[in-house]
């Protein structure tokens, strides 16, 4: 079966109708991600990233739905209630870019013209004011998560897992200043883009450092993709995982890994590859653990050299801020200072 982005557009208006007809209490379903961009394949493989908003509270917060080996939908939940006040979603950094302008394919009571106006007003939501802001609470939450690393000194993947969110939010909020957020697959493959667009290209390869990847010498170890794999296996089949560890979503990883390694630029596939690997191996017991330990410790993250990787999240969240405060400086706005 030939799969072409119109095809996956098609089924993604099937399933909105079909649940807002199944469902009375869906106000509306829109599409994000990739598909709405011409780029939206990595290894042959993409999803269909869908959000149904609902008057009440969901009953869940994410589903995924095999359509075929390659392809599946990956459904956010969201209360309507999250939208309120509308205007305020202009300074969310997450919710903000999602409701901007995705595209509607079923909508009840006008509910996302309403939000969207509210958010695009005046042309604000690109306005320094309002992207430093976006900007700053990613930094805050990067920020954050750094003090809880602090004291830690013999890691596991839950830690791991908490070093990981800080990287991504102190990467997402350079990304922001110039579009959405980077998804998960295509940070380490946009971040450069990025980061030149801010002015800061030596930061791409601040952030490869910070994952570990000078230690690589260009090539990710062919043995992590079957250990990730074995590791990701056993840890959808607990069923204990985190939402995106599901056995419908192998493939989408594991053709990635490999279209990015047997490319131009094989350590960009370091990002999913060892955020996914962690968020399997919380799950997994310690007889498991010992080829993702190994990874950890080729990459920096364990025993002492773990504390260095913290102090260097501290001096790459240090340059974000000066950065996010030259920008408002340029700007007649206020710094952090």
């Amino acid at each position: 079966m030939r799969v072409t982005r119109e095809t996956l557009v098609r089924l993604a208006k099937e399933t909105a109708q079909t649940r807002a007809f199944e469902n009375k209490d869906i106000v509306a379903v829109y599409l994000v991600g990739s598909l709405l961009t011409d780029d939206h394949l990595i290894g042959g493989v993409t999803d269909i990233d869908l959000v149904i908003v609902t008057n009440g509270k969901p009953m869940q917060s994410r589903e995924i739905v095999k359509l075929t080996g390659d392809f599946h939908l990956d459904i956010a939940y969201r209360a309507r209630a999250e939208f309120n006040p509308p205007r305020e979603l202009r300074v969310n950094p997450w919710l903000g870019p999602e409701i901007y302008d995705p595209m509607l394919l079923f909508e009840r009571e006008k509910f996302l013209e309403f939000v969207q106006a509210a958010v695009r007003a005046g042309f604000e939501f690109h306005a320094p004011s309002y992207t430093l802001q976006r900007c700053r609470t990613l930094l805050k939450h990067g920020r954050g998560v750094w003090t809880d690393l602090l004291d830690v000194t013999d890691p596991g993947p839950r830690e791991v897992a908490h070093y990981l969110k800080a990287i991504y939010h102190a990467a997402c909020a350079i990304a922001e200043l110039n579009g959405n957020p980077l998804s998960e697959r295509r940070l380490l493959l946009d971040f450069p883009t990025r980061a030149e667009q801010a002015h800061r290209p030596q930061m791409a390869a601040g952030l490869a450092g910070l994952l570990g990847g000078p230690n690589l010498n260009g090539q990710i170890p062919p043995t992590w993709l079957t250990d990730w794999q074995s590791a990701f296996e056993s840890a959808a089949a607990t069923g204990k995982a985190e939402s995106r560890i599901h056995p419908a979503r192998l493939n989408y990883y594991l053709k990635a890994f490999e279209a990015m390694t047997a490319g131009e630029n094989p350590t960009s596939a370091l990002w999913p590859l060892l955020h996914t690997w962690t968020l399997s191996a919380i799950v997994l017991g310690e007889e498991k653990l010992q080829p993702w330990r190994a990874a950890c410790e080729t990459l920096g993250w364990m025993g002492a050299a773990f504390d260095e990787k913290v102090q260097g999240l501290d001096h790459y969240l240090d340059e974000v801020e000066i950065l996010l405060d030259e920008i408002a400086s340029a700007n007649g706005l206020e710094t952090s200072a």
